[in-house]
């Protein structure tokens, strides 16, 4: 029961952090300027939503590893064992992290003016963090630097890519209205970009198996099974993506409805697709790849 409550914040976690990463991405970087503080406005209470579940379930996790160090559920709540888990490098790289969590909740509340640019370097800076735990740490040395940055790389690349699926549907809407040109000019952009981070995903990603495991057979291993269960949903939203921008986008030109509502469904599909992904990744980080 704790190593399930464990995935589940795991999922949480990274999935408030995707979005937050995401959502910010268009109000500080890809929108164009009148079109950013409308993003910004669009985005502000699910960013805040978003820091709150990212600082709860970072909290969590850190109690529920005490239990899973411990001896249950006892040593959930129990205070020494939460100074014992802090004296572990998980401890002290997820104390940061709540830290971290915590300085992005306040801000997120705060809703200073720069508030997009603040949570891109946020969350990029705990993105960074959650690569100095788990399978990311299997090395030292010059290997172990190169193994988290990038860990650290494919992380933000995959937040780039699945953060940034929910702004693009409300963009497609938005382009039905007087916001057209802003709003497609907006999707150009995270199109064109989202080919850097599809191909930063799919590097990475490879780069990490070989981290991992090297050319060993690792499909004969629970880890390396849903391994590629991942691959394959990876390569399912890669399909979709390309059917979106090289099929769909084309014909968008007809300002044929029946195009436009293909391709948002089309997109939610692809964002169902990447949750599927992090429920996943969520479950086999917990398992051994040896």
């Amino acid at each position: 029961m704790l190593s399930f409550v464990w995935i589940t914040l795991r999922f949480v976690h990274f999935t408030a952090l995707m979005l937050t990463f995401g959502s910010a991405l268009y109000g500080a970087w890809l929108a164009p300027t009148p079109f950013r503080r409308l993003m910004a406005r669009r985005y502000l209470r699910l960013q805040q939503y978003a820091a709150a579940w990212s600082f709860l379930s970072a909290g969590l996790m850190l109690a529920i590893q005490g239990g899973l160090m411990g001896s249950g559920w006892p040593d959930v709540l129990s205070a020494p064992v939460w100074y014992a888990v802090l004296q572990t490098r998980f401890g002290a790289v997820w104390l940061w992290q709540i830290i971290l969590a915590a300085i992005t909740l306040v801000v997120a509340l705060m809703v200073p003016r720069s508030l997009p640019r603040q949570l891109l370097i946020l969350s990029s800076a705990q993105f960074i963090l959650l690569a100095g735990v788990g399978h990311a740490t299997l090395h030292v040395g010059v290997t172990g630097a190169a193994q988290q940055i990038n860990q650290a790389l494919h992380l933000i690349f995959a937040a780039g890519w699945v953060g940034g699926l929910l702004p693009v549907i409300y963009c497609m809407r938005m382009a039905q209205r007087r916001w057209r040109q802003q709003a497609i000019a907006t999707m150009m952009r995270f199109s064109r970009y989202g080919h850097l981070a599809v191909a930063g995903v799919l590097l990475t990603g490879i780069a990490n198996v070989l981290f991992i495991r090297g050319v060993v057979s690792f499909w004969l291993l629970p880890w390396g099974q849903w391994l590629l269960l991942k691959f394959v949903l990876v390569m399912v939203m890669v399909v979709v993506a390309l059917v979106n921008r090289y099929v769909l986008v084309p014909r968008m030109r007809q300002r044929s409805p029946r195009v436009s509502v293909w391709f948002i469904w089309m997109t939610k599909f692809e964002l169902g697709t990447g949750a599927v992904v992090l429920a996943v990744v969520s479950l086999f980080a917990t398992l051994e790849p040896f």
